[in-house]
């Protein structure tokens, strides 16, 4: 029996030879394999991100280009490739299932269900790497997705169409802003993506469970990489979890996906790049690493209304250590989103939660995704958050404060108290408004600290109990009128003496 020969140069010897030759730029012959990593020789014709097939039934991608071979990536590591296998091209590139069938259920990166609820239903299978719609395909951004969360919806609007980062030190209430934007969907028409990338399963799993105890699984397509998948799986999740997206953004719909998170995200595609022997650059990180967030964030806009006018609303979710923001992957996603939103340690450690560091924090769209109401209300709430914390810093010394500045500090933890929120507890938009209102209408100045999260709480029910046509109006007008001012003026008056009883 003849020894096979696995050599580059004995195959370029048999390619150069007059013998009758296979068609080489389809079938190519491996000639080393590792690390999940497949080096093919012969597939002259390969394109970057195409499918390839071997013989014994295994998958791969098309990651490198080499003058003499291709290095492919393997998709699963079950059936193993060996050296002299033979490799085919499919012609087409790596794609994911998209369709209504995919709502409610959990799947990996590759479009493989994971809830033991049966064969994934689709309408069509799309590939995860397209191109971004150009400009004149978008209209500006100018309609809130509501989040139910006071301190965000007042301070750091997020428009549909939006890609705002949430970043933060771990364990500071990331991914819990996340799940609650998603409760705060139900019955507003918006379908959620969360792609959850290198994390334990468990996690996941708790996630999963909160989205079913709050009936928020049924509009929502999970996509899972866990931390015991491939490097491969982690960095395809996003860009399959994207392409599902696009699918329903391009039949009309707002959508809103979660990106949780980036950091791991770029640590997989480094442990990728190194495998193939890619040169490193800052922090072993390739020279790509700016482009592969990019081109994923870009293809987040507000499409014409001549294409729908479907929204993908992005939320990519990033991990810093120490509180550092100006380490090299979160200034990376700083410069290509739309703002972001920062979760600060020393906050969330004194109890503020969700703890937004209101400084260093900004939305880019702002006001252009509000509503005039919440404009009106919220429009002097940051200058008065800043001064509060301004002064916070120069108590500290020790120095007696006028009276001016007593009752600038006195507002300002009336607004940090009104702005704290519990974990799965979203605000309704009108309530939001009703609550800010009290505080800029003076009406909490002379309430206690501790009474005053439940009486602005109390109060929102109150009026939508008691006088349901003036909830409405706001609702509906996305305004409030002085007239709208004086009556719930009048309700404040009222409910007091209630209060007090």
């Amino acid at each position: 029996m003849v020894e096979k020969e696995t050599d580059i140069i004995s195959l370029l010897e048999r390619a150069l030879s007059a013998q009758p030759q296979e068609k080489l730029e389809e079938i190519g012959t491996v000639i080393k394999v590792g690390d999940d990593i497949c080096k093919v020789y012969g597939l002259t014709k390969a394109v970057y991100g195409e499918l390839i097939e071997f013989e014994r039934g295994c998958q791969g991608i098309v990651l490198d280009l080499d003058e003499d071979y291709v290095s492919v990536v393997l998709l699963d590591t079950q059936v193993p490739v060996e050296e002299q296998e033979v490799a085919r091209r499919t012609g087409t590139v790596f794609k994911v299932p998209a369709g209504e069938g995919l709502l409610g259920r959990i799947i990996n990166a590759v479009g493989k269900p994971l809830d033991a609820l049966g064969e994934i239903k689709y309408d069509v299978s799309l590939p995860i790497e397209r191109l971004a719609p150009g400009i004149v395909q978008r209209t500006p951004v100018n309609q809130p997705l509501q989040t139910g969360i006071i301190v965000v919806d007042s301070l750091f609007p997020i428009g549909k169409g939006q890609r705002e980062l949430i970043i933060g030190n771990r364990s500071t209430g990331k991914t819990s802003i996340a799940l609650d934007t998603i409760i705060n969907q139900k019955n507003k028409d918006v379908i959620c993506i969360y792609i959850a990338i290198g994390h334990k399963q468990s996690g996941t799993a708790k996630f999963i469970y909160q989205l079913e105890k709050y009936d928020a699984l049924d509009y929502t397509v999970v996509v899972s990489a866990d931390a015991k998948d491939s490097a491969l799986n982690q960095f395809l999740a996003p860009y399959s979890g994207c392409s599902i997206a696009e699918y329903f953004m391009n039949k009309g719909n707002d959508v809103l996906i979660i990106y949780d998170d980036l950091s791991k995200h770029a640590i997989a595609y480094r442990e990728l790049s190194l495998l193939l022997r890619r040169p490193p650059g800052r922090e072993a990180y390739p020279g790509d690493i700016f482009y592969i967030h990019s081109r994923l964030l870009e293809r987040s806009c507000k499409l014409s209304d001549s294409l729908g006018g479907g929204s993908l609303t992005a939320l990519p979710i990033a991990q810093t250590q120490g509180d550092d923001i100006s380490a090299y992957i979160p200034t990376n996603l700083i410069s290509i989103t739309d703002g972001q939103i920062f979760l600060d340690t020393n906050l969330f450690n004194q109890g503020i939660r969700p703890a937004v560091n209101i400084g260093l924090s900004v939305s880019r769209v702002g006001g252009a995704a509000q509503t005039k109401a919440m404009k009106k209300i919220a429009g002097a709430l940051k200058l008065e958050l800043a001064q509060y914390n301004e002064l916070q810093a120069f108590i500290q010394f020790g120095s007696e404060l006028d009276k001016e500045s007593q009752k600038t500090i006195s507002r300002g933890k009336k607004a940090v108290e009104l702005l704290k929120q519990d974990e799965r507890k979203t605000y309704d938009y009108v309530d939001e408004i009703i609550m800010l209102f009290l505080l800029k209408a003076n009406h909490l100045d002379n309430l206690n600290l501790d009474i005053v999260k439940e009486f602005a709480e109390q109060f929102a029910s109150y009026v939508k109990e008691t006088n349901s046509k003036l909830h409405n109006r706001i609702d509906e007008s996305g305004d409030l009128t002085k007239d709208d001012e004086i009556e719930l003026n009048e309700l404040v008056s009222e409910f007091k003496i209630i209060f007090k009883k």
